[in-house]
């Protein structure tokens, strides 16, 4: 594996072999809970970053894979694409990377992981010109009841713009942009947040209108983009730190 960076007691690093890409299938298959290997012919396309604890033995705590495209002509060969109409994002000028199957063991509960983890997308992202990060942020389960207040939160605080939102593709959905009224209970919302969506929200990230219910991987999840030029300084400041 090539090294990415390291800080403390972790290391991100990028999958080099068949052996490393097997590895990350087998976390995902752990931490998601499929009776079956969690793999697909995406997996051959992308690139896979591994987060290691280097104080167990090299043990792998982390992965996500990253799929590049020049520009958004290319989206529709995302696996978001899969589930949402893209068609608007097809004029965004400007490399982009769809970011999946992100998963932490199951075992370990320590938020440096994320931070590792992030700081190795902020190297991937800075050394290959990416001008937008995005994927299908998941919520656990496919029933919506316990996420109403997070989903209001999304609604109004977080919608996309208008020009690249995502349009209704798959043919089971949850439009909590049209069909909540409430207003959010900001604790109860931030409680139920998936972490790596509420990471993404906090650097300006955006989301769809819609959650999609995706029976298969027993999830409700909802595109998430990221312009990257979006990001508050400060933020950047935080992420680069880590990346070095």
């Amino acid at each position: 594996m090539a090294l990415l960076l390291g800080k403390g007691r972790y290391r991100a690093c990028l999958a080099q072999t068949a052996q490393d890409i097997g590895a990350a299938q087998q976390l995902r298959t752990l931490a998601f809970g499929t009776d079956h290997t969690d793999q697909d012919d995406f997996d051959l396309l992308c690139a896979h970053i591994l987060v290691e604890d280097t104080r167990d033995n090299g043990r792998l705590v982390c992965c996500f894979r990253m799929l590049t495209m020049e520009n958004g002509s290319e989206i529709d060969r995302s696996y978001s694409a899969q589930f949402y109409d893209l068609s608007a994002l097809e004029g965004f000028q400007g490399r982009l990377v769809e970011m999946g199957r992100f998963c932490i063991h199951p075992d370990w509960n320590d938020p440096d992981i994320l931070r590792v983890a992030w700081g190795a997308m902020t190297a991937y992202v800075d050394q290959n010109n990416v001008a937008m990060l995005f994927g299908c942020s998941s919520f656990a389960g496919v029933e919506t009841a316990e996420y109403l207040d997070a989903f209001a939160m999304l609604k109004h605080r977080h919608l996309g713009p208008k020009r690249w939102l995502p349009r209704v593709k798959a043919p089971d959905v949850f439009r909590f942009a049209a069909r909540l009224r409430r207003r959010p209970d900001a604790k109860k919302a931030m409680l139920r947040m998936p972490p790596l969506l509420r990471t993404y929200l906090m650097m300006g990230g955006w989301v769809s209108d819609h959650a999609v219910v995706d029976r298969n991987m027993n999830t409700l999840h909802v595109f998430t983009g990221l312009e990257i030029g979006a990001i508050p300084p400060a933020r950047k400041r935080l992420l680069r730190s880590v990346a070095q």
